[in-house]
């Protein structure tokens, strides 16, 4: 029975029964959204996830990102990351910083499983056909503590559930909540879990398309569209007392079809930071906010007989829009992941109640900021 449980969670997830804030009448920031208000609005990314819930214990998971479906390691893609707080155990950064490209999937789980989502990972690049001459791989690996709700030491996550994750990745809608690596995640003391968003920049400003996906995992105080709902709900952190109660940690993946090199697409992932700032949180002493941003616009060869590499890359006098199409898409992935989560029960008896979704839309409709 065990063993057909592993298996079926293991299978493609549906998506959650539940609504997200803009079927709800709650309209984030002002630029329109892609299709599928999703980072597989960005043409190529695909997104694959792995579930696991068994038992009284075991609530966590894996979330794969692929920039594009070809082979990563010989068509690299144009990237950056940035460190808003870096209690983190994240891997490949040092790599990603110093030659501003990504030549693996982006893998997050939680904190202890990333030596074993990166063991996957390598294996997965070193198996795929033009890289039986490769030598050494730098798998970007997030993660977040989801140790409330998941017994992290059980240390559940296995290789062959990463390479599942890999292996059913694709475009189209992408399930929230708790799903894949946000299986055990808690965000503002209420249930977190994966949430992503999409901005499509109009004709006139580049025609772009920005998404973002969110594993949330972290504390503060919790405002929705501007609105202080973690005030107005009584639960935000320090309320009580100088606790502990707003650690955790964010990780934040940007995707886009615009022509950035690494330093530009650096700029854009600090303003991610300021989207998650937008929601309230505050990057506390214990968590661990990663950005990861990439391009699909350029790819760099891995193996080439030309010396000098020439792409196309946007002016910087243009790249303004993206810096709010990041914020937005940031601060409504993040407020998906919560509107799209579910009450959780986990290890020890511990329970993590989901965002009270009634109560908010009063606190918003109270605020003027719902569109009936």
């Amino acid at each position: 029975m065990k063993r057909l449980l592993s298996l079926l969670l293991m299978l493609p997830l549906t998506l959650a029964a539940q609504k997200r804030p803009r079927e709800l009448g709650i309209k984030i920031g002002v630029l329109p959204t892609g299709a599928l208000n999703a980072i597989t609005d960005v043409t190529g990314v695909k997104v694959g996830q792995v579930t696991l819930t068994e038992g009284a214990d075991i609530r966590t998971g894996v979330t794969a990102i692929l920039p594009h479906d070809g082979n990563m390691f010989q068509q690299k893609v144009q990237a950056a990351m940035y460190i808003g707080n870096g209690f983190g155990k994240m891997t490949g950064y040092s790599q990603v910083d110093e030659l501003g490209t990504i030549e693996s999937p982006i893998v997050l789980t939680n904190t202890l499983s990333v030596p074993t989502a990166a063991d996957a990972v390598i294996d997965w690049t070193l198996g795929q056909k033009g890289n039986e001459n490769v030598r050494s791989v730098n798998p970007v690996i997030g993660e977040t503590n989801d140790g409330f709700l998941n017994d992290i030491r059980g240390r559940h996550v296995r290789k062959d559930h990463v390479l599942n994750a890999l292996a059913q990745a694709e475009s189209g809608p992408v399930a929230e909540g708790n799903v894949g690596a946000g299986t055990g995640t808690v965000c503002f003391g209420w249930k977190g879990g994966i949430g992503t968003a999409s901005r499509k920049l109009p004709e006139k400003l580049g025609n772009y398309t920005v998404g973002v996906l969110v594993q949330t995992n972290f504390g503060g105080v919790l405002k929705v569209n501007g609105v202080p709902v973690g005030q107005e709900l009584g639960k935000y952190a320090f309320k009580e007392s100088l606790d502990k109660s707003s650690d955790g940690s964010c990780m934040m993946v940007l995707a886009t079809d615009a022509p950035l090199d690494a330093r530009n697409l650096k700029r854009l992932a600090k303003r991610v930071m300021l989207g998650m700032a937008q929601t309230g949180g505050i990057a506390a002493n214990g968590s661990g906010d990663y950005v990861i941003a990439f391009s699909t616009a350029n790819k760099v060869l891995h193996e080439t007989s030309e010396a000098v590499f020439s792409s196309a890359f946007l002016h910087n006098d243009y790249v303004s829009p993206l810096f709010m199409a990041a914020m937005e898409a940031t601060e409504e992935a993040i407020i998906n992941s919560l509107f799209m989560a579910r009450t959780s029960e986990g290890t020890q008896g511990h329970k993590v109640e989901e965002l009270p979704k009634e109560k908010v839309l009063e606190i918003m409709r109270k605020y003027g900021r719902i569109k009936e």
